[in-house]
């Protein structure tokens, strides 16, 4: 399995972005997919993910950010569109794969995840 994440950039507060997640070599359309944050000296946090079709956020960027994902020519695609943000939003964004797709599995727990993106970092000025 192979994540490559990109989109990010310097974006003023207000402002929007949407960060892709190419994914390949796996069965995507089962596996939850999500995405999480580091920001400067915290620790990585969940923002959100998809189990099958259902959607979940993180509190903070609940209305703000949306989660989807797409399959073309053999490949699955993870986007995360982040509106209005906030300089709290600043981060490394990693998008990330689970092979657990069961009921039990819970999205928005890191150690639920077994591959990793290498991140894009969205920087947003205030």
């Amino acid at each position: 399995v192979q994540l490559q994440a990109s989109g990010g950039g310097l974006v003023q507060a207000g402002g929007s972005l949407r960060l892709s997640c190419a994914a390949s070599g796996g069965t995507f359309s089962r596996y939850v997919m999500g995405w999480f944050r580091q920001a400067p000296g915290k620790e990585r946090e969940f923002v959100a993910a998809m189990k099958w079709n259902v959607k979940y956020y993180a509190d903070n960027v609940k209305g703000r950010f949306t989660i989807s994902r797409d399959n073309a020519r053999n490949m699955w695609y993870l986007y995360l569109h982040m509106n209005n943000l906030k300089a709290d939003d600043t981060a490394v964004y990693y998008c990330a794969s689970s092979t657990c797709w069961s009921s039990s599995c819970d999205s928005s727990t890191e150690t639920l995840y077994d591959y990793w993106g290498q991140g894009t970092l969205v920087t947003v000025s205030s």
